[in-house]
């Protein structure tokens, strides 16, 4: 079948008549049917989004079927080609004698052979051949692929052979009257075939494990390889393997801070039979597994769970029991603990295959714990950073809003409101430029000097000032010998090498007689902080100047006003400013002063609040980068 028009998804086959097609080449290995699926999926989304007559019919489950078939398709063209894959995805719109279809077609250049009627090809060897009543070697694939399809055939070229599938889709068909019922029965097998029994899942080990392994270790590497939670990571693992592999398994993980003597952890036991789940796991509670360290990745013999050498488990259940390493960087993390009922011995294939996927079950672990590890020391130094308490300023109202940026890194924005002599009140709002050990180093020393200023009698402008040449000074000292301590740690550098800025925004607020206080400020390279009045009228409270850090004879001048009964003073960081929606930022045309002017009459608490929902709104992905506001009104 030769087809002449191809058009990609996002190409319009609406307006010209012609039928939507995508087409796509795939490397030869094990990544090819995950990127088959993605494919299939993305085209029917875009075949969806143009409103062709025939998307109507785009039911879940002819999404399903479609991501089966060509899932099946492409891993045996890997399998027995080992050549690059072409895929062809296409939408044939209805006729008077054919309802719309989907149809599939995979090609790869291995040198033609004939196929066989029982499904598998000449030359195959003799181990190819099946058990009666079982699936031939060519795959379960070709059986499924003829279910759930309503036609499909092989079409062989020099140097090419393709594989076809046509699949109707649900209900359309505009010339009659749609067909009834005989989907149910094609489902109903199709569940069949895919459903975890132990008959399929276990009883055509070598056929599985030889046709598809490749298929089942690059799922597998797609869901484990996101996770950042070991336990997530377990309860992937018992999925994958239950019943696939295993009628049971059970994943022990090691205590990250324990020595010889800590106790392995039961994370997670998946039984075939959900009934025994339970019994399974009181009974491994009782022994939990620890392996000889001289026993590598390969699979060790276990007693079956609950036996003894005089009498047999409980239930009555007896087998095959086998343990795996679980490692990574040459550290234990714990172990997967498989069990096959009712054989004496589990075929080669299979253990090889699951001492794989074990070693993707440690990588997965690893990078799990190393980002736990890093995200409870950013949150712990993040504590350290900031105050646990900011004071309360008499007659102005105040409300702080800070949200780190969900990376598991620290980041670089600080806050603080402290009392100072003389009956001042000091409020601070910093960013330091990166994030990090570095940008750590930097604020924790930028605020403690700040208050030492401060409480010494200093000036806005001489405060700014000082902290200039101390920045430059010490601190930059300090973030260059801290960056030297993480690469000696095997650690990552940040990227952004260095000078350390920091913009600040700083002033003083003194309570006037008559309600009120005075405001003197000063903005060193910082969001400009915006000035709301009662009328709704928004101004800008301060003076651009430069940032700290980057010259060392920089001059800092302050802007004093008084904040009048109902004013309010906004601060943000740049992650308020700068947060964006594809090019655009929410600051961009004065974005910040209109929706503060939309807070007019608000409280402090809801001024906050309010900013802080249109920062959030302006974009679908959540901000990338830390976010701190702070609204002082006065009462």
């Amino acid at each position: 079948m030769q087809r002449d028009i191809v058009q990609r998804p996002g190409s319009s086959a609406a307006s010209t008549g012609t039928q939507p097609a995508a087409r796509t080449s795939l490397p030869g290995n094990l990544l090819a049917p995950a990127a088959a699926r993605r494919f299939v999926a993305a085209a029917l989304a875009e075949w969806s989004g143009l409103g062709l007559p025939a998307a109507v019919g785009f039911s879940e489950r002819l999404s399903d079927d479609a991501a089966v078939i060509v899932s099946e398709l492409v891993t045996n063209a890997v399998v027995h080609a080992g050549t690059n894959v072409e895929l062809l995805f296409r939408l044939e719109e209805a006729t008077e004698d054919e309802v719309s279809a989907l149809v599939l077609e995979v090609s790869d250049h291995h040198p033609a052979r004939a196929v066989r009627s029982d499904g598998s090809e000449n030359g195959a060897g003799p181990d190819s051949a099946a058990a009666p009543g079982e699936p031939a070697e060519y795959g379960r694939g070709l059986e499924l692929v003829a279910t759930l399809a309503e036609r499909w055939g092989i079409t062989y070229r020099t140097g090419l052979k393709t594989v076809w599938a046509r699949l109707p889709v649900d209900d359309w068909n505009p010339f009659a009257d749609a067909r009834a019922e005989p989907g149910f029965q094609h489902g109903l097998r199709a569940a069949e075939l895919l459903a975890p029994t132990a008959r399929r899942a276990l009883r055509d080990d070598a056929d599985w494990a030889g046709r598809g392994a490749l298929s089942f270790l690059a799922e597998a590497s797609d869901l484990l390889a996101g996770q950042l939670d070991e336990d997530i990571v377990a309860a992937l693992a018992g999925q994958l393997l239950v019943p696939r592999l295993a009628d049971w398994c059970a994943i022990w993980l090691e205590p990250e801070s324990g020595g010889r003597a800590a106790v392995p952890r039961l994370a997670k036991v998946w039984h075939i039979d959900e009934t025994r789940t339970d019994p399974l796991r009181e009974v491994l509670e009782g022994d939990p597994l620890r392996l000889p360290e001289r026993v590598g990745t390969g699979p060790v013999s276990i007693p079956w769970p609950g036996s003894t050498e005089d009498a047999a488990a409980p239930d009555g259940s007896d087998g095959v029991a086998l343990a795996y390493r679980i490692t990574s960087g040459g550290r234990t993390l714990g172990a997967v603990l498989v069990g096959r009922e009712g054989i004496a011995r589990v075929p080669d294939e299979v253990t090889a295959l699951i001492e794989d996927f074990v070693r993707r079950v440690g990588l997965a672990v690893g990078a799990a714990r190393a980002y736990t590890r890093q995200a409870t020391i950013s949150r712990i130094l993040q504590r350290g950073l900031l105050p646990s308490k900011v004071a309360d300023i008499p007659g102005v109202a105040s409300s702080l809003v800070y949200e780190p940026s969900d990376d598991g890194v620290v980041g670089g924005d600080f806050y603080d409101i402290f009392p100072c002599p003389n009956d001042r009140w000091c409020f601070v709002l910093g960013d330091v430029q990166g994030s990090g050990p570095e940008a750590a180093v930097v604020t924790g020393l930028a605020r403690p000097w700040l208050r030492l200023l401060a409480r010494e009698g200093f000036q806005v402008g001489e405060v700014l000032v000082r902290l200039n040449r101390l920045l430059l000074d010490d601190a930059m000292e300090a973030a260059e010998a801290a960056a030297l301590m993480v690469a000696a740690a095997g650690g990552q550098q940040s990227a952004e090498s260095g000078p350390r800025f920091l913009s600040l925004l700083y002033g003083e607020l003194v309570p006037l007689p008559d309600g009120g206080a005075r405001c003197t400020l000063a903005s060193a390279g910082h969001p400009l902080p915006l000035l709301l009045r009662p009328d709704g009228t928004v101004r800008i409270a301060a003076e651009p100047q430069l940032l700290l850090g980057v010259v060392d004879d920089a001059t800092y001048e302050s802007q004093s006003f008084d904040l009048a009964p109902g004013d309010s003073l906004l601060c943000v960081t740049d992650g308020v400013t700068e947060r964006r929606s594809g090019p655009v930022m929410f600051d961009d045309g004065d974005g910040l002063a209109q929706a503060l002017a939309d807070c007019t009459g608000l409280t402090a608490e809801g001024i906050a609040d309010r900013i802080n929902q249109a920062v959030h709104a302006f974009a679908e992905r959540p901000p990338d980068d830390d976010l701190a506001l702070l609204v002082l009104q006065a009462l």
